[in-house]
């Protein structure tokens, strides 16, 4: 099954949506830090419900401590600015799909 990151989320409420989407769809998400908030957060909290006890989450200290981690993956990074279009691109079952911060997207290092 394909995994889902989040290099370094920023938006409680997104994290949240996505956190039961995994959860619904048994899907591991990856979370890379830091984030723009706390999962205390209230907004994070309303969102999320008890859908965190049912997802399978793996938080990083860095992109580098995620990307040693998961060495036999491929990322796939979703933006704006790709070549390819997703709903022609050739996925396998150990890809991780990439989302970038949703105020600044992933860094040029990671892009490229």
């Amino acid at each position: 099954m394909i995994d889902v990151a989040l290099y370094n989320p920023d938006i409680p409420q997104n994290t949240a949506a996505i956190i039961r989407l995994c959860a619904c769809f048994n899907i591991k998400l990856h979370i890379i830090e830091p984030c723009g908030f706390n999962f205390e957060d209230s907004r994070f909290k309303k969102v999320v419900m008890d859908y965190i006890n049912l997802c399978k989450i793996v938080r990083y200290n860095s992109y580098q401590d995620f990307e040693k981690k998961n060495s036999k993956s491929r990322f796939v990074l979703l933006t704006t600015k790709a070549n390819n279009r997703y709903d022609l691109f050739k996925f396998n079952k150990k890809d991780i799909l990439l989302f970038g911060r949703e105020s600044a997207g992933v860094p040029d290092m990671i892009h490229k």
